[in-house]
């Protein structure tokens, strides 16, 4: 089947029900997309489909041909990845790392949506992604950062 991911088309030759995660870790070689619980609860392996945010170890492959897949190293060539990844290290959200890329990821499609989120549209956007590490208040104001950085105030 064919997919395309990070703006590149790859033909890949897997079962139409292996979860679109393993097919991006093990066939298509981009360790980004981390695997958190395997059941769409923790957002570690949150990617985008066609511009929204999917947890891709409940997207089957099939599912997710002839869509636009973008992972955390395709969403580094948009604005939106510079604004937040500048607003991560201005706050020092990460501490163990492993959810970061689901947590921008989840924060790059809320910012795409909402220009101006409130806690209360942030908290709902990101409360499906687990931080082991708790810096959750660190998330919203990171998120508030980089949409300020969007702005451009």
């Amino acid at each position: 089947m064919k997919l395309t991911v990070n703006g590149t088309e790859h033909d890949v030759d897997v079962e139409d029900d292996m979860p679109l995660l393993w097919v991006l870790r093990d066939e298509l070689n981009l360790k980004g997309t981390k695997y958190g619980c395997g059941v769409a609860q923790c957002g570690a392996c949150t990617v985008h489909l066609d511009g929204q945010a999917v947890r891709s170890c409940q997207v089957a492959a099939i599912d997710a041909s002839g869509a636009r897949i973008t992972t955390i190293e395709g969403l580094a060539q948009q604005d939106a990845m510079q604004a937040v990844q500048e607003a991560w290290i201005e706050h020092q959200v990460a501490q163990c790392g492993y959810c970061q890329s689901g947590q921008i990821m989840q924060a790059a499609s809320l910012l795409a949506e909402r220009q101006d989120p409130s806690d209360d549209d942030i908290d709902n956007a990101m409360g499906g992604n687990l931080c082991r590490c708790g810096t959750y208040p660190r998330i919203r104001a990171a998120i508030h950062t980089a949409a300020q950085k969007l702005q451009g105030t």
